[in-house]
């Protein structure tokens, strides 16, 4: 059903080291929201915090947000009616809203010091009481102001809460009720004069005109606060209404435990450096906290975005699960058309990650094996590990591979085998190659596994990777029995 209001949301991360997964999964769910609603993206950037905010993280949002496919309607390198959307350009929006605050009593200014304020929350603590504010400077006289300034304090800008409950209806989890004791009045400015997240925040949702505010869990003690806020924009005239809220829930990690940013799985860059597929990734956290059907998993962003609907999130914990998300890329990869999957391969065929010279690379054996390496690796980076034995002079040396495939008298089967390999037709295909070592295991007493376990590691290096008989194939005879050669001279010394 169309909604009444067109829909307009937005994200606002702040540019603080390397974007997080569950910052990206917040990212795509209000992206999917606004695309399926047919509505407004605003990418804003909350970059207040001159200590941790830094361009390279900046520069690194953006790029991130690029690969990942996802477009906004107004923002950075975009512009839009409400420009500009860096908050650090906004600092006399921010002021000019706490000046009407203050003039119109919904604000006041605090002068206690945090000595004070540490010994009051302590003995609240130990009272049982609530330790939030206690709203000693609530209602000072023009006296005590006076005082307060003649002692040389600093004064922080205070919103006043109402003195009643605040009710609102969460997207995601319902009706919910904050009773006063427990939001207290709280700083929306700085001693130095510094707007904090508690301001800024709504003050740009309000002028932006922003009617559904979809953000983590973590947020939600914060709401109340912004609920209360919005009340008072909204009789000063700044805000014409309160935006919708919902709740999204926790990304876990290991042990149950909220996913950090300090968690390694969870920055973006390591499945981008992997090769994760940005539709994998995309799929595989839309699954976090949403799901598609009760029997269908697998999905492309089109048909995400057509499905997708806010109410639909589930309010309880989503699990970070890294084999689901890898099998699921590894089913995306299935997809491709081979054209694209050889493309979205490159990075991975040459430097850093290729461990062959450049012009050792070979396009025709390449496009030869993509069709078979297509069908087994899991993120892209398990290409180069692959296909490497094709364009080395000789296999990775990897002992463990080696030792665990040379059991037994492997000098007799690698003899035979090859034999049997030189005398085969290669012309035919993979069968006769596959005929060979089959003949070869069953004059020593072996079936095919175990028969081409030291042919696989003499010829590649390692003890599993894509279809051997076609992998000998496509590396050809002359190179095949060499390797076979090789591994017979190492077994003699």
């Amino acid at each position: 059903m169309a909604n009444a209001t067109p829909v307009r949301v937005r994200f606002c991360p702040s540019p603080t080291g390397n974007p997080h997964v569950g910052l990206i999964r917040t990212a795509l769910f209000n992206w999917a929201y606004a695309r399926h609603n047919k509505g407004t993206l605003v990418f804003r950037i909350e970059d207040t915090d001159a200590a941790r905010d830094s361009e390279e993280s900046y520069n690194q949002l953006l790029d991130s947000f690029h690969w990942l496919g996802f477009d906004w309607d107004e923002g950075p390198e975009v512009g839009g009616p409400h420009a500009p959307y860096r908050q650090s350009q906004r600092m006399d929006i921010y002021q000019d809203v706490a000046d009407k605050l203050l003039a119109g009593g919904y604000a006041y200014h605090c002068y206690c010091t945090t000595e004070e304020l540490d010994e009051r929350r302590e003995a609240a603590r130990k009272a049982g009481r609530p330790s939030g504010y206690d709203g000693t400077c609530r209602e000072l006289t023009a006296e005590q102001k006076a005082a307060y300034e003649a002692e040389g304090r600093s004064r922080i800008v205070r919103f006043r809460m109402p003195d009643a409950p605040i009710t609102f209806n969460d997207l995601v989890r319902g009706e919910l009720t904050f009773t006063p004791e427990n939001v207290p009045d709280y700083g929306i400015v700085r001693a130095n004069g510094a707007p904090l997240y508690t301001l800024v925040n709504p003050v740009d949702d309000a002028l932006m005109g922003i009617t559904h505010v979809l953000r983590g869990e973590d947020l939600l003690s914060s709401t109340p606060r912004q609920v209360a806020l919005y009340a008072a924009l909204i009789e000063l005239g700044i805000a014409k209404e309160t935006p919708a809220f919902g709740h999204l829930p926790y990304v876990m990690g290991e042990g149950n435990k909220k996913l950090s940013k300090r968690d390694p799985q969870a920055s973006l860059n390591l499945y981008r450096e992997r090769g994760f597929l940005p539709e994998g990734l995309l799929n595989y956290l839309a699954l976090l906290g949403w799901s598609f059907s009760a029997d269908q998993d697998l999905f492309t962003v089109p048909e995400l975005i057509e499905k997708f609907d806010i109410a639909d999130v589930n309010a309880n914990p989503a699990r970070f699960d890294l084999k689901k998300a890898e099998a699921i890329n590894a089913d995306h990869i299935r997809r491709l058309d081979l054209e694209d999957f050889v493309k979205s391969c490159e990075p991975w065929l040459e430097a850093p990650y290729a461990n062959w010279a450049p012009e050792d690379f070979d396009e025709d054996a390449w496009r030869a094996i993509a069709p078979h390496a297509q069908t087994r690796v899991t993120v892209l980076s398990d290409i180069t590990a692959n296909v490497d034995f094709l364009f080395l002079k000789e296999p990775v040396e990897d002992e463990a591979s080696w030792a665990k495939a040379m059991k037994g008298e492997p000098v007799g089967l690698l003899t035979t085998a090859r034999a049997k390999l030189a005398a085969a037709d290669w012309s035919a295909g993979p069968e006769p190659l596959k005929e060979a070592v089959l003949a070869a295991g069953e004059e020593h007493g072996l079936k095919l596994g175990k028969a081409q376990a030291p042919v696989r590691v003499a010829v590649t290096g390692r003890t599993v990777g894509l279809p051997l008989f076609e992998s000998l194939e496509i590396l050809g005879k002359e190179r095949t029995l060499q390797r076979i050669d090789a591994a017979l001279t190492k077994l003699a010394g």
